[in-house]
C-alpha cells in the first residue's frame, strides 16, 4: 500500500503494520499487560488507517458521533482508554493515581498521532522521552517494558526520515503508547501530573492551532525536527 506524504510523494503506508508484527512477536515471548496495551492501540490505529472517514481531530469525530455516524476516531479514543484501564488493573494505585495514569497513557497515544505530520517526528519524541527518563533515574532499567520494540522503531525512523514510508495512525499511536508506558512505569505521580498537564496543553493546541507552524517558529525545535531527514 502506498499513499502520498505531506509533499505528495507516494510512500509505503502504514508502516505501523510492521510495528504491530514486532509487538506481536514480543508479546509471544512476554505476555505483559503493557505489550497487550500497545498491540491494542496499534490495532485501533490500523483500523483508522484502513477505514477512516473524512473527520479529523477530536472535534471532527465528536461531530460525527453527535450526528449518529460511525467514527473510527471515536472508537479509537474509547478503545484506548479501555486498554489503558486494562493495562493498569492490579497495580497498587489509589483512585486518583489510577485515573492519572489512564489519562497519561491515553493522551500519549494521541500525542503520537498529533506529531505524525512530518517524517520522524513521533520517533524523535519517543527518543527524547527515553533519554529524559533514563537521565532522571540514571538507569536503563525503566526501558524494560518497551525494550524489545526500540530496535523496530529505530528501523521505522530510518525509513520515515528518508521518506520511504509513513507510520500511519497505527505506528504513530503505538509509538505514542510507548511514550505513555515509559511515563507511567518510570515516573512518580507528581512528575506524571506535570506530564499530563503538558499532554493536555499539546492536545488542545493541536486541536485549535498548527503544530507544524509552532515548530517552525522555534529555531531549536525546527533544527531538531529536520535532524536526520534526507530530501
Amino acid at each position: 500500500m502506498t499513499r502520498p506524504n505531506y509533499r505528495g510523494r507516494r510512500v509505503l503506508s502504514p508502516l505501523g503494520a510492521v510495528l504491530l508484527i514486532a509487538v506481536g512477536a514480543a508479546l509471544a515471548a512476554d505476555p505483559s499487560r503493557w505489550l497487550i496495551f500497545l498491540v491494542g492501540v496499534g490495532a485501533l490505529g490500523l483500523l483508522d488507517d484502513l477505514a477512516a472517514g473524512p473527520a479529523r481531530g477530536l472535534r471532527g469525530h465528536a461531530r460525527e458521533v453527535a450526528r449518529g455516524r460511525p467514527s473510527t476516531g471515536a472508537l479509537k479514543a474509547i478503545g484506548t482508554i479501555g486498554l489503558a484501564v486494562y493495562a493498569l488493573a492490579g497495580q497498587d494505585l489509589s483512585g486518583p493515581e489510577f485515573a492519572l495514569s489512564v489519562w497519561v497513557l491515553a493522551l500519549s497515544a494521541h500525542l503520537g498521532n498529533l506529531l505524525d505530520t512530518r517524517p520522524g517526528r513521533s520517533e524523535k519524541a519517543l527518543a527524547l522521552v527515553v533519554v529524559a527518563v533514563c537521565a532522571i533515574l540514571w538507569s536503563l532499567a525503566p526501558l524494560a517494558p518497551v525494550a524489545a520494540l526500540l530496535g523496530p522503531v529505530a528501523v521505522c525512523a530510518w525509513l520515515t526520515l528518508r521518506e520511504r514510508a509513513m507510520l500511519g495512525d497505527s505506528g504513530a499511536s503505538l509509538i505514542g503508547g510507548m511514550v505513555g508506558v515509559l511515563l507511567v512505569t518510570a515516573l512518580s505521580s507528581p512528575v506524571q501530573w506535570v506530564a499530563l498537564a503538558l499532554l493536555i496543553a499539546i492536545s488542545l493546541y493541536g486541536e485549535f492551532r498548527s503544530i507544524n507552524s509552532a515548530v517552525g517558529r522555534v529555531p531549536l525545535l525546527q533544527r531538531l525536527d529536520s535532524l536526520g531527514r534526507v530530501n
